[in-house]
Order: structure tokens, then sequence, then C-alpha cells
């Protein structure tokens, strides 16, 4: 499997630098380098990568306000010299974060785990409608159609379907990968939701068959955009 990837940074050094470590992977195609968001923007209307090398402190918009805007980014490795917007990027769903100056060792942990992602949702795209989760001494069967919200509690997560609720060990990072983005969003640092299940809207809370969901307002733009899809109805 090829990863075809994008370079976004205005300091051509360090471009230069991920240049030559992309050129080390096979696996890694580089199809393009753009000196700011804007030229970046240019080229996703031309390109559709599979994974981008994203700096944030640029020219005319910052890396992370760019990704915010994007409906369906590709995946995203951050690379950056200050730690500070680590969890901003962490909460737009970067699949890591690289601080400059960067070791190819380091470097080659972060493609990794994207050519790891890549390969799951390739393995698993018109599969099963169900997976499993172990729960206790029980391993449960839980459709995709039935599941309602999953829930972050720290090192576990709450399943929530329309008939029952499982406790897991699991972090909702995992179940993110592993649940198809068609159908699921994060509306919260905590809560992913099927946007089938959803009720009615209102305020910063999303109703269900079984409770409430939050919306993050950091969020809440791209949130209502993914579950309204165009499919609302008013006079305007």
């Amino acid at each position: 499997m090829k990863i075809k990837c994008i370079i976004t940074d205005d300091e051509p050094f360090a471009v230069k630098g991920i240049k030559s470590y992309v050129e080390k992977v096979d696996y890694l195609e580089l199809i393009g380098t753009s000196e700011n968001a804007l030229q970046l923007d240019a080229m996703l209307k031309l390109e559709t990568p599979d994974l981008l090398f994203l700096d944030i402190e640029m020219p005319h918009i910052t890396g992370l306000d760019y990704l915010a805007s994007l409906k369906n980014p590709p995946l995203v490795i951050i690379t950056s010299a200050y730690e500070k917007y680590a969890l901003k990027g962490y909460e737009l769903s970067v699949i890591d974060y690289l601080l400059k100056p960067i070791s190819l060792d380091r470097f080659l942990k972060a493609v990794q785990k994207a050519f790891d992602y890549l390969q799951a949702n390739t393995q698993n795209e018109g599969k099963a409608d169900y997976f499993f989760i172990k729960t206790g001494q029980k391993i449960e069967r839980i459709r995709l159609a039935e599941l309602v919200y999953v829930e972050s509690m720290q090192n576990y997560v709450k399943v929530q379907t329309l008939t029952e609720t499982h406790i897991a060990h699991l972090t909702l990072k995992k179940v993110m990968e592993l649940l198809p983005s068609n159908q699921f969003v994060q509306t919260h640092k905590s809560y992913v939701l099927n946007i089938d299940k959803v009720k009615s809207i209102e305020g910063n809370e999303i109703a269900t068959e079984k409770g409430t969901v939050p919306i993050s307002k950091l969020w809440r733009e791209a949130v209502l955009e993914k579950i309204l899809q165009h499919k609302l109805w008013s006079r305007e």
C-alpha cells in the first residue's frame, strides 16, 4: 500500500528534512509540497492525499485553523516547534504530533501509525456491520445499527446500544479508528455518536433514544454540518 502525502511548512529547511525522511520510507509517496495553508488549499483541489505533514505557525492562516475548516481532511501529522498546540491538535484528531527538530526514529513511529490506520480502514471497507468487544469475561457482539454512542471513561469506554450498556477496556481514540466515519461523529472529547440515532438538537446537546450527548463548542459547526448534511428544511 502506497500512502500519498503532502508536506506543508513555510521553512524550506524543515520541508527538506521531512522530504528526506519520506524518501527513506518505501510506502510513502510525496505528491507535493506547499509553503502555507493557502497553497495547500489549492493543491487539495487537484490532489487527494492520504496524509498531510502540517506545520502550525505559518503566514495568512495557521495549520490548525485550516485543518479545522476542512470537511473531510486526510490523516494529519503535525510538525511544529511548539508543544503548546498539542492538545488542540489532538482535539482535531491528528494521528500524531511531532516536535521539531524531528528525529528519524520519531518520524518512523508516526508514519507507522498512519500506515496501520489506513491499512485497517482499507481492510474493513465493505465488510461486517458489527464488531466485538470484551467486557469482563464475555465477548459481546455489537451491531453498528444498534450502537447509539460511545463515552470515554478514562481508560475505559461506555458502549451504549439501543438495548444494553457495556463497559470495555478501550480508548475513545481506538474506537474512532474502527468506526466508519460516514456514520459516526465525535461530538465532544469524550463522546462519539451514531448520526442515525439523533432525535433532536438543542443548544449544545443532542437528544437520542438513550439520553443526551454534548457538543463541544469548538466542534459545534463541524458536528452540525456532518449531522445535517444539507438535509435541514427551512424557509431560508
